[in-house]
């Protein structure tokens, strides 16, 4: 984990992208389902409900590490300087993602996509936390107020919207390549401009992914998950989610140096 001048931690440009662009095209057309168990309601219903109450507690899982290592002083020593704990969980965060990701069989197999989506969720929560302890307790108590506001926006309009996102994968893609490629500039030019512009966009472009994965997730559009797949729409919920929150806690952080 690299760090800017002011011993902020910069996130690293390769950490979530990749995670879209790794995923498997686990989705139906709905223009091309009739008559078929996947459109029943009751069976999305209970899909939307089973993902939302795994997203919860894996949501309850990442900020409570976020508050031990904020609040808490030995923790956010402990993490702040035993930095090879970060890069041991951002391996594991990776082999795991991309078993959950590129695995279709072992996805849909209980128990072990669950232990998989656990692996998943405290790896990635133990960095959040340790990036979080770099910043002042006031900068992430804002960060999680504004990511709270905003997703619960996001998610509000997705599901109201008649314009479908889910058509926009494309361009949301090529903006990832573009955003990986200013993060790799953001780390070698110390700028604190760049730094907000970058989490702005940042912030930004995973508000988009979270509007195209809410209405895939819904079903409601040209493209829709698989009820099947609650494990693959819940990691995407997340990892959105948690992107959101980290890029507007480099943006506060920053702007209120």
């Amino acid at each position: 984990m690299s760090q800017d001048k002011r011993g902020y931690p910069t996130m690293d440009p390769m950490m979530s992208p990749g995670y879209h662009g790794d995923a498997p095209p686990a989705y139906y057309d709905n223009g091309d389902i009739t008559n078929s168990v996947f459109d029943d309601k009751t069976a999305r219903h209970n899909f939307i409900r089973k993902v939302y109450m795994v997203l919860t507690m894996q949501m309850l899982i990442v900020f409570s590490f976020v508050a031990v290592c904020t609040f808490v002083d030995d923790a956010k020593f402990f993490v702040q300087n035993n930095p090879w704990m970060y890069y041991v969980s951002y391996a594991v965060f990776l082999v795991a993602l991309i078993v959950l990701s590129c695995c279709g069989d072992f996805r849909r197999r209980h128990p072990w996509n669950m232990i998989a989506l656990l692996i998943v969720t405290v790896s990635l929560s133990y960095m959040v936390g340790m990036i979080a302890s770099f910043y002042r307790t006031d900068s992430v108590i804002m960060a999680v107020g504004i990511t709270a506001v905003v997703c619960f926006s996001v998610v509000l309009f997705s599901m109201q919207t008649k314009y479908d996102f889910t058509s926009c994968q494309g361009v949301l893609f090529v903006c990832v390549i573009v955003l990986l490629v200013f993060g790799i500039l953001c780390m070698f030019i110390r700028n604190k401009i760049m730094h907000i512009v970058y989490g702005s966009l940042g912030a930004l472009l995973f508000t988009c992914f979270l509007a195209v994965d809410t209405q895939l997730l819904l079903g409601n559009k040209k493209l829709a998950l698989s009820p099947e797949e609650y494990i693959f729409a819940s990691l995407n919920l997340f990892t959105d989610i948690v992107n959101i929150f980290l890029f507007i806690l480099s943006l506060v952080g920053h702007s209120r140096e």
